[in-house]
């Protein structure tokens, strides 16, 4: 399988919502990765369900939702009924982690755990089975346009090992600080899931950009 792209909404023009969202839908990228911040699990507010269910109406690829919020829990139904394909809570949010888990699926979604950069993939070693995705912040949780953490190299061969391991199918989700310097060098490693927010935003011709992104994967 070649690495998927998925452009983060939280770096489009907000001011023309729409616009971005038909881009995407017509770009070689592959999900919407959608970041939800309350202001407490990060000290930024990104944008809520209202919100997110505009963007749903006009996306055409599936939403990869990232919750970085307490108490994830008490919104599961109700991100299952704006049709998030892919629901990722922080693992250092989830006092319960399993019953999430578990909770997700049973809403019809794929399950997803995000590692903050502090957070080791060994603490995955007893749900990794359960898990459908495991997104390894790159950057520190909270704002676009940060500078990208080089241990994440290390970080996804632990990853990758573990899952081989534990026989997981979960799939690698690299956020934050991925541009054309580290794709290639992130998809040899395995990554299965590029998020990319202002490389994509912010270029000139955003389509384009994606589509030499494309190229530079397995």
């Amino acid at each position: 399988m070649q690495t998927m792209i998925a452009p983060s909404v939280l770096a489009a023009d907000f001011a023309n919502l729409q616009r971005d969202i038909e881009m995407v839908n017509a770009s070689d990228a592959d999900w919407f990765h959608i970041d939800i911040m309350d202001g407490v699990f990060v000290p930024n507010i990104s944008f809520g369900m209202p919100v997110l269910e505009a963007i749903g109406k006009h996306a055409q690829k599936p939403l990869d939702v990232h919750l970085m919020i307490v108490d994830p829990d008490r919104y599961i139904k109700t991100f299952a009924a704006l049709n998030a394909a892919v629901l990722t809570v922080h693992y250092e949010a989830c006092t319960h982690l399993h019953r999430t888990l578990q909770a997700i699926k049973a809403e019809g979604m794929k399950a997803g755990v995000a590692l903050n950069p502090h957070t080791p993939v060994s603490v995955l070693e007893d749900v990794i089975a359960d898990i459908d995705l495991v997104c390894v912040m790159s950057v520190n949780p909270g704002f676009g346009g940060q500078s990208f953490i080089e241990n994440t190299f290390e970080k996804v061969a632990r990853l990758k090992q573990l899952i081989a391991d534990k026989k997981s199918s979960a799939l690698i989700e690299i956020d934050g600080g991925v541009t054309d310097r580290n794709a290639r060098e992130l998809s040899s490693a395995g990554a299965d899931v590029l998020v990319a927010g202002n490389f994509v935003f912010r270029a000139e011709n955003p389509p384009a950009t994606i589509a030499a992104l494309r190229k530079l994967l397995k």
